[in-house]
């Protein structure tokens, strides 16, 4: 099974208009188009009855105490935990390609909806929990919200595009689903997978480091 992208190349950098959260000349930061980006799976196994798409970052900060706080760095050696961007299951066996911007243009404040889609039923992306207690953006983020690292950051994150081939059509799950969850139900269901690699910063130094562009 192979999964691919036209929007940037395997191990390499995000463009910024997949972002969320994109630098800025006054702030650091400002919101970006975030486009999904376009993606593509083939050498499919026979047997497979849906598909189920992860996108997680696996470098969020563990602790939050110096995120985005001037004159703080995060420091690299940080530990650091999974944070997911998108999430979903039950798409049907038949596809084999999402366009870019099919399913995200922009930033919705308070989150685009969860559940039912004509692509699949989509879980809630960890901005739920990051937009947690602000007035303007809490709620439910559902479907893809990309990349948004804080500016402080010294560490390049990297974005893990998974695509797995299921043996069922339908995955038991809650109304209300994240990563965690679908992860723990998928598993002894998957044939295949296959995966997407992308880097992003917003820190200028990191961006310097590996020639990030817009």
């Amino acid at each position: 099974m192979k999964l691919t992208s036209d929007s940037f190349p395997n191990g390499g950098t995000i463009p910024d208009k997949y972002a969320l959260g994109v630098p800025a000349s006054e702030g650091h930061v400002t919101f970006g188009e975030n486009l999904n980006p376009h993606l593509r799976w083939t050498d499919v196994p026979d047997d497979t009855r849906s598909f189920a798409l992860i996108c997680h970052d696996p470098d969020c900060p563990s602790v939050g105490d110096d995120l985005n706080k001037e004159d703080r760095s995060v420091p690299n050696d940080l530990p650091r935990v999974d944070f997911f961007h998108w999430i979903v299951v039950d798409i049907p066996f038949i596809e084999s390609e999402i366009a870019e911007g099919a399913v995200s243009s922009g930033v919705t404040p308070r989150g685009k909806p969860t559940g039912q889609t004509e692509l699949g039923r989509v879980g809630r992306n960890d901005y739920t929990g990051w937009f947690s207690g602000d007035p303007q953006m809490e709620g439910e983020y559902g479907g893809y919200d990309g990349p948004g690292p804080p500016w402080n950051d010294e560490r390049l994150h990297h974005y893990h595009f998974t695509i797995y081939a299921l043996d069922i059509a339908r995955v038991d799950l809650p109304a209300s689903f994240g990563g965690k969850e679908v992860r723990e139900a998928i598993e002894g269901h998957v044939l295949a997978q296959a995966e997407w690699v992308g880097t992003y910063a917003t820190n200028p130094a990191v961006r310097s480091s590996v020639g990030a562009s817009r």
